[in-house]
């Protein structure tokens, strides 16, 4: 590819205003060339407010638009593979946001369809790119708590203002996200486990709506397998009277403690003592994620997120909400 690759954004919503938009700006090497939106007057206001060249309402035109080298889908995910289809047609790199699909099956399709044309595929886990997780790898493959031997995440959440109300919202609308929030968040800390740990080889869920204010679930325990031996549970709960967010991984001679979405310390505890970290994420926090694509599109080293690996994710996703 040229030297500057040029990206099209579609779907330019919150999302993209401040955890990744900018991070294609940032990106030595990477250039927002478009954005496309539905609504044309919000899509130039975000291409006015972020200096991009060109915004679109047609997706279609974005993503043939012969200064567009490679496409970023930041819609729900009810028209990734829609839209991802389209983009491997065109013989283009393609980033998905996460998860990938509301699927295992689709994202089946959409990994056969950039494989077929040999084209890179990537998935926006970008937890797997940043630095604080990539110290508690370090710390797994240095030694540091033995044998990993078990992992568990307690994650809660309070009802929002919109839960409540009523007002719509994709994310806990089954038609788009059976799971619900767990869709949404639980995906973020199933794929970075197994980033560290290995791919899930058996997994069983439980899940189930306490309070009715959606049609999604909002309560779901798990358990499963990692291929290395390790053994993992979770249970996630969105209707609960605080917000907790706590992990553990247990090991032969110590453990490691951290939360999947809160910026707090990593801890070490083993028989050398107690050892706390505090790695700052970036400003956008897909900054690292995308600076990795650029490193792979250039063929210096493999991206950690990747259609293959996000497809998996999804499949344990399925697994546990049992729509396998």
């Amino acid at each position: 590819m040229d030297s500057v690759i040029k990206w099209g954004i579609i779907g330019c919503g919150n999302v993209t205003e401040r955890k990744s938009g900018p991070a294609y700006t940032k990106t030595e090497g990477f250039k927002l060339q478009a954005v496309m939106r539905r609504d044309m007057e919000k899509a130039a206001d975000y291409a006015h407010r972020h200096g991009v060249p060109a915004y679109y309402n047609d997706a279609d035109a974005l993503i043939n638009d012969p200064e567009v080298d490679a496409v970023y889908i930041a819609t729900p995910p009810d028209t990734h593979m829609y839209y991802a289809l389209k983009v491997a047609d065109a013989g283009k790199p393609c980033c998905i946001e996460k998860p990938m699909a509301p699927n295992y099956a689709e994202c089946v399709t959409i990994c056969r369809a950039f494989e077929d044309k040999n084209l890179p595929l990537f998935v926006a886990y970008y937890r797997r790119s940043l630095p604080r997780f990539k110290q508690v790898r370090e710390w797994i493959d240095a030694g540091a708590i033995g044998e990993p031997r078990h992992i568990n995440w307690l994650l809660t959440k309070t009802p929002s203002p919109i839960d409540k109300s009523g007002e719509y919202n994709w994310r806990t609308d089954a038609k788009i996200a059976v799971g619900g929030y767990f869709d949404d968040l639980a995906s973020h800390g199933l794929d970075l486990f197994i980033q560290m740990l290995g791919n899930i080889t058996m997994v069983q869920g439980i899940t189930t709506n306490q309070q009715g204010l959606y049609t999604a679930k909002d309560a779901v325990a798990a358990c499963w397998l990692h291929n290395t031996g390790v053994t993992g549970s979770a249970t996630w709960n969105f209707g609960s009277s605080t917000r907790e967010d706590s992990v553990t991984i247990h090991g032969s001679e110590g453990k490691i403690d951290f939360s999947v979405f809160e910026e707090e310390p990593v801890i070490l505890t083993n028989a050398a003592g107690r050892k706390e970290l505090f790695i700052e994420n970036p400003e956008n926090i897909q900054l690292y994620h995308v600076q990795n694509m650029r490193e792979h599109l250039m063929g210096n080293a493999r991206h950690p997120s990747t259609g293959n690996t996000g497809a998996h994710t999804s499949w344990v996703l399925d697994t546990i909400l049992g729509t396998l």
